[in-house]
Order: C-alpha cells, then sequence, then structure tokens
C-alpha cells in the first residue's frame, strides 16, 4: 500500500472520514464508526507475537483459533475472538490488525491498530522469562510510530482529530501479578509489600497514561482486573480447589488505586475522559452463576490443563465436546463463548456512562469474524536489531522488547536478568516454592 502523495493530503483529509471515525459522543449528523486502539496482554494480543523471532508466549498451534474462521491459529490466545475483537464488531469495525503486521507505509495506519502482546504488563520487567514481547511502554512507543505515520499521510491537523476522537483500550495488569509479584523467582514479590506494589504500580501507569494523553488519547477505557485468584490456575493451588481470596483481594484493591487515578487525571489533564471498566464483576458473575449465562462450568479449562506447565491447550490436549459450555479455555484465557459475554458487558457500560452513543454503531449480533485473520510472514529479525528483511517496512532502528530504552516507569528493566540462575532464557523456568506454590508461568 503505497503512501498518499503530499498533492493528495487534501483528499486524504475527506477519505479519512470514511477511514476512521472520530470523536465519541458525536451528533447523529456526523456519527462515524471510531477508531479503535488496543493495548495488552495476551487476553487482547491479535498476532503480535507471531513476529517475534523468539518470544516464547505464542499460541500458534492447534487448538488456538478452532472457532475461529479457518479453524486455524491467529496468534490469539483463545478458541475464537478476542473481548477485543468481539467489542469492534459492537462498534461496527474490523479487529484492528497488529501493529507488527504492518507496515508504515501502509494505508491502515489510518484505522485501529491493535498493540497488545502475550506475556506484557505494565512493569517492563513482568514476563522477561517470555524473552521477547512488547511491554506497555514499548507498545506506547509503536502507537507513536503510528501517529507519526499518519502525520506523514495527512497531516498534523487531522492526526490529532482522529487521535483526539479514538477509543483507548487498554488491559494490562494480570501478568504482573500472575507472572510477577505472585512469582517465587521475580523480585518484586519479596522486595515490595503489596501495599509498595500496589504504589509502583500506580506510580508507572500514572506517567504511562499522561504520556498517552500528550500524544493526543483522551477517551481511554482502562480495564480493571479480573478475580485472578479463581482463574484455573490460580484455584489448583487453594486446599479445596476454590478461588484463592487474597488473590482476588489484590485485584480489588488494584482496580480500587486505579479508579482514583483515572480520576485524578481527568481532573489534572484537560479534555482527558478516562474510565475504568469493571472487567471484575462480570468474570465473577459468570463464575458463581455460570448457568445463568448459558455455562456448566467456571472452575476449570475446557482443554483441562490447569495444572500443565504453560496451561496452554497443546495439541495433545483433550479439549471439552461443547466449548461453548466453559467460561475458561485454557487455564489462564476466557473462551470466545464468554468473551461475548464480558464484552457485552463492558459495551453497555460504556453506553451507560454517556461515553458512545448506541446509534454510532450496528450493535444487532455480528458475524463471529469480521474478517480473514492476515496470514504471518516469517519471523522479523528487525525486533531484535538491525533490519535483515527485503521488505519494504519501517521497523525503529532499535526496537526494545524488554522495555528498556523507551520507559516512561520509575525503574529501569532488569534486562538482564537470569531466569533459570545461568541466564538462560529459552524456555519457562522450573517452579520453586512460595506461600502459594507457583503456577505455570502465563503468556
Amino acid at each position: 500500500m503505497a503512501a498518499l502523495s503530499s498533492t493528495a493530503a487534501a483528499i486524504a483529509v475527506l477519505a479519512l472520514a470514511a477511514v476512521a471515525g472520530v470523536a465519541l459522543g458525536t451528533t447523529a449528523a456526523t456519527k462515524k464508526a471510531p477508531v479503535i486502539y488496543i493495548f495488552g496482554d495476551s487476553m487482547s494480543d491479535v498476532g503480535n507475537n507471531n513476529y517475534l523471532l523468539l518470544s516464547i508466549a505464542k499460541c500458534n498451534y492447534p487448538w488456538y483459533g478452532i472457532d475461529y474462521e479457518g479453524g486455524y491459529p491467529t496468534g490469539r490466545f483463545t478458541n475464537g475472538r478476542t473481548i477485543g475483537d468481539i467489542m469492534a464488531a459492537k462498534f461496527g469495525v474490523p479487529p484492528p490488525p497488529p501493529f507488527l503486521s504492518l507496515y508504515m507505509t501502509d494505508d491502515e495506519v489510518l484505522s485501529g491498530v491493535n498493540f497488545a502482546s502475550g506475556g506484557a504488563g505494565l512493569l517492563n520487567e513482568t514476563g522477561i522469562y517470555f524473552v521477547e514481547y512488547l511491554s506497555f511502554d514499548n507498545q506506547i512507543s509503536y502507537f507513536e510510530q503510528i501517529k507519526n505515520a499518519m502525520i506523514g499521510k495527512i497531516g498534523k491537523k487531522a492526526a490529532e482529530e482522529v487521535v483526539n476522537g479514538a477509543i483507548f483500550q487498554i488491559g494490562l495488569g494480570s501478568n504482573d501479578y500472575v507472572n510477577n509479584f505472585l512469582r517465587p523467582f521475580m523480585a518484586d514479590g519479596f522486595v515490595y509489600t503489596h501495599d509498595q506494589f500496589i504504589g509502583l504500580l500506580m506510580d508507572t501507569i500514572d506517567q504511562q497514561l499522561t504520556r498517552l494523553y500528550h500524544l493526543g488519547a483522551r477517551n481511554v477505557w482502562f480495564t480493571g482486573l479480573a478475580p485472578l485468584g479463581c482463574i484455573p490456575s490460580q484455584r489448583v493451588l487453594s486446599d479445596n480447589g476454590e478461588c484463592l481470596e487474597d488473590v482476588n483481594a489484590y485485584a480489588l484493591q488494584f482496580n480500587a488505586a486505579a479508579k482514583d487515578l483515572l480520576d485524578r487525571l481527568n481532573a489534572k489533564l484537560p479534555g482527558a475522559r478516562m474510565s475504568l471498566a469493571d472487567c471484575y464483576s462480570v468474570v465473577m458473575e459468570l463464575i458463581e452463576h455460570p448457568k445463568k449465562y448459558g455455562f456448566t462450568t467456571s472452575h476449570t479449562s475446557c482443554c483441562d490443563v490447569d495444572t500443565s506447565v504453560g496451561g496452554l491447550c497443546l495439541p495433545t490436549a483433550d479439549v471439552c465436546d461443547d466449548r461453548s459450555q466453559f467460561v475458561f479455555w485454557d487455564a489462564y484465557h476466557t473462551s470466545d463463548a464468554a468473551n461475548q459475554v464480558i464484552a457485552g458487558r463492558l459495551y453497555a457500560d460504556m453506553v451507560s456512562a454517556g461515553d458512545v452513543q448506541q446509534g454510532n454503531t450496528t450493535v444487532s449480533d455480528a458475524p463471529r469474524v469480521v474478517r480473514s485473520p492476515r496470514p504471518v510472514p516469517p519471523p522479523r529479525p528487525a525486533v531484535r536489531g538491525g533490519n535483515t528483511t527485503s521488505a519494504p517496512r519501517t521497523a525503529p532502528a532499535a526496537r526494545s522488547v524488554h522495555g528498556n530504552g523507551t520507559t516512561s516507569a520509575p525503574r529501569a528493566s532488569p534486562a538482564a536478568r537470569p531466569v533459570n540462575g545461568n541466564g538462560a532464557t529459552s524456555a519457562p523456568p522450573v517452579v520453586g516454592s512460595s506461600s502459594h506454590a507457583a503456577p505455570p508461568p502465563q503468556p
């Protein structure tokens, strides 16, 4: 897709209205489908990690994608669609493509983009043993590249208008617990008390969201943590298979602190509309009352991999007969059927909060998949250094996958921290002991 010439800039500005909708809450005469930018972890990843040569946080094998179009893996850590995919359909737009699938000359940089990466956290050290991943700081830096590409195509004023009117969906923080604070081989769990850890997370989010604001973000939906103590990989650590209440308490404390932070940012940053999406309540409702929503099982995974290393549905796993009956697909991730319920609730919350007008989009039942997943080319060495491919894509000169070099967080990423005691990082670490016998690493 060739870049628009400078002589066609005026045409591009007019065409942009059809390519990417602008502000939320617009009048009936100017209602447009919005641009959506998605930042997150494996719950939102739609294939970015497939482009990272050394990443071990991948799901590009059966049974993943079995209920997606074509029935093959797309890089989504579920049997079908992510919550972001379903939300996009409700807004009447295709699922935003993975950032690493784009060239900066693509016209697709004018519409929504998904930056999410399996294993990512708010802190740069979170997920370090997955070797390659895009931390939240990385994701923000890549959004800045997208914005610069937009400016090159349609000019600064038009690009700023699109970004100001876009929806920023951010779902991060789970890995900072499951793959950091609760892990016996990660320093944060014994360096900090939980109150101190919450303070570190809030300071980090403050700087990250402020950075996004200065890049033009105004309409931000930050997804709060789900009841992490009730996901299958955590339940198996209890004596009776019940939820770990102390871990759920951590999630609730995080959500309360995040809401307070977002309120302070709204008061401090002119025009900011940052809200906390209540994921905790809807997921807990599914877990406690599954039959109410058509599910039969909410305590274990469809693939029965709750205690397996990695907790993923490997090709050797025994997949349940009816995937629509299970809230959880694998030991960490919700199923396509559960994601439909979660996305419906979050979208309804956005409508009721007045952050989006229901008439702006087609909200009737959308097709199960909006479009076919794009093919994944061979892994690009560019993510570890110089670009050795012949493709015309503009890659950052020094792409950092651990967050160092592009951080806005208050602490540097411990990029050189060995994970197996000898510096080896090619496989998930051996699990040690802790107050909770540690579950397998989550991507």
